[in-house]
């Protein structure tokens, strides 16, 4: 964030950020990254009451300064902080694995942001991410229209996925032969919740009460081969019984086929890790208000949009870094109380606040003081659909 050439990249002019101003590129950056939730004004004042060595909020620079500056900074920059930092955590990353892959989780959440008529910002839009469940941390992330199909959107992420390496957990939004095809011969693992009327193998194995089978679906039909760049050929998958402990029966489908190194009985565990990127949407649209957008532009949303998970991926790997990571730990960090401990000082500490930084080690060993209990088998049914419990809208009561 401090490198002069990456400010050559980021900037969306030529003479954006390259006068002597209070509000330079990388103080832009950082707070943005550290969460923004309040208003602007009230954020700006806090940032700079940290720089300044104060208790209190300083005004020095207004909202529609930073407004203004905002539109010379490309949403790129925070893509770019995102990609180095997993590149940085990635041995936290590698001690995580199940059976020497790397989980994956797909999934979109709808977001519905806050309006004003005149302005290009749409109310309504997609965001989709790829989740690593065991770090917690946000791989990939995407805005997508409202009107895009969730399916589609993981086609366009595929490549950030490494083959024979990562294993995608999917449910049952992205089931097809397409898919199956798409992913068998990108050579990427998937375990996938499928349902009966999908396919008549997975009929017949339903009704059958076996534990688990290897059934041949059939190949990609022409035109979807020819839209994804597939060969015509047929697939060959595991299916396997999974009984939930509330005595639900689900299907899951898989292409690891051997039963020796899979054994059946740990895909429900497995499929489990899924919600986890579930989770993380409800965090980042209650906790870091990611719908609650700080500009009336498209650009605000992206800026936002990046910045937000940004921020989500900092709180989570500074809260669990020196944490145990082994079967016999049954708590995990409490997310929603790091990122609120963390929130006024993380801009300082990427600005590399002396003050800031000693403040930092007695604001973590606080946060790994406050867990979490992991309880096994503990579930939580899912009620009757109803309104979500959030405000939209920018959360602004009527």
């Amino acid at each position: 964030m401090l490198d002069p050439t990456l400010a050559e990249r980021v900037r969306r002019s030529p003479t954006a950020f390259t006068r002597n101003r209070t509000l330079t590129l990388p103080r832009m950056a950082a707070l943005m990254m550290s969460g923004m939730c309040a208003s602007v004004q009230a954020e700006l004042d806090e940032l700079f009451g940290a720089l300044g060595d104060t208790r209190g909020r300083v005004r020095a620079v207004s909202a529609q300064a930073f407004s203004k500056a905002r539109r010379g900074l490309s949403a790129e920059l925070f893509d770019l902080a995102r990609v180095h930092l997993m590149a940085l955590a990635q041995p936290h990353i590698d001690s995580m694995q199940w059976n020497g892959l790397r989980l994956v989780a797909a999934d979109g959440s709808r977001l519905r942001v806050g309006t004003r008529r005149g302005h290009e910002l749409s109310a309504d839009h997609y965001a989709f991410a790829l989740f690593l469940p065991g770090p917690e941390l946000t791989l990939h992330a995407a805005l997508h229209p409202a009107d895009g199909a969730e399916r589609q959107m993981l086609f366009e992420a595929l490549d950030v996925l490494q083959p024979r390496t990562d294993l995608l957990l999917l449910d049952r939004g992205y089931i097809g032969n397409t898919m199956v095809a798409a992913l068998t011969q990108r050579e990427i693992p998937f375990c996938m919740r499928v349902d009966a009327r999908n396919w008549k193998c997975v009929t017949v194995f339903a009704r059958s009460g076996e534990t688990e089978r290897v059934v041949t679906l059939e190949a990609p039909r022409e035109q979807d081969a020819c839209d994804y760049e597939l060969a015509r050929t047929a697939t060959t998958v595991r299916l396997i019984r999974d009984v939930t402990p509330g005595g639900r029966v689900r299907v899951l489908m898989t292409s690891l086929l051997d039963a020796q190194r899979y054994p059946a009985a740990s895909f429900g565990a497995l499929y489990h890790q899924r919600w986890r990127v579930e989770e993380a949407f409800k965090r980042l649209k209650h906790r870091l208000r990611l719908e609650a957008v700080t500009g009336l532009e498209y650009l605000a949303l992206q800026q936002d949009f990046g910045a937000k998970i940004l921020a989500d991926n900092l709180c989570t790997l500074l809260s669990d870094l020196d944490s145990p990571h082994n079967d016999e730990c049954a708590s995990r960090p409490n997310r929603v109380y790091a990122l609120g401990a963390l929130k006024p000082i993380l801009g300082a500490c990427l600005l590399r606040i002396r003050q800031c930084l000693e403040n930092l080690t007695q604001v973590l060993a606080v946060i790994r003081q406050t867990r979490c209990r992991i309880q096994p088998s503990r579930s939580y049914p899912r009620p009757p659909r109803k309104a979500k419990p959030h405000f939209h809208l920018a959360y602004k009561l009527a």
